[in-house]
């Protein structure tokens, strides 16, 4: 008994320990995200979003400066990789799911808001959340919908089956929600005066 509740108490600790360092990162790439957000360079950045054109008749080095976002951009994404790789122990190819790993992570910035390191951060939260109980909610509303049929119906077994497919129906659902009541994003990046 002592040696099952010491594993568990393990498992809970490094949890915790893994979940004090990803806000630790979170928390020093998004200073250092809003500084240079900030800054005359990050003003700089954005003139070149908004217009590539006018910032290059300005004298802006426009192909360098996209190189530039490029390398930090893989920066944080090489921190990224390795915090997963820290939560999942390994990353081979064939756990790769372009689903889980680049479809949820568009839907998370167009969610939160483009442009708006603070809105990205919160429609990672409401998309993540979201994916994880989407399971979850979908099996006990089978259960609540099929508490009538035996265990072995064919209808039954089907709709909990097929649970596990609620997860993308409801990533296109917040998709189009926030695309046609919000279309900036939940926060969406303020515009200077």
């Amino acid at each position: 008994m002592l040696r099952g509740l010491v594993v568990d108490t393990s498992g809970i600790f490094v949890k915790l320990c893994y979940t004090g360092l990803f806000a630790a990162v979170l928390l020093v790439v998004l200073v250092l995200s809003e500084r240079a957000l900030r800054s005359p360079w990050g003003r700089m950045m954005r003139a070149i979003r908004d217009n590539e054109t006018a910032a290059e008749a300005l004298g802006k080095d426009v192909h360098g400066r996209h190189m530039q976002v490029f390398v930090i951009g893989s920066a944080v994404v090489g921190i990224a990789g390795a915090m997963l790789v820290t939560l999942d122990g390994q990353f081979t190819p064939t756990t790769y799911h372009p689903m889980r790993f680049t479809f949820l992570i568009w839907v998370m910035v167009i969610v939160g808001g483009s442009g708006n390191n603070f809105g990205a951060v919160l429609g990672a939260f409401i998309v993540w959340l979201s994916w994880v109980e989407a399971e979850p909610l979908a099996l006990w509303a089978v259960d609540a919908l099929t508490v009538a049929m035996a265990k072995d119906d064919p209808v039954r077994i089907h709709l909990v089956e097929a649970a596990a497919h609620v997860r993308p129906v409801l990533m296109g659902a917040i998709l189009l929600l926030v695309m046609r009541f919000s279309p900036r994003g939940v926060v969406p990046e303020a515009v200077g005066k």
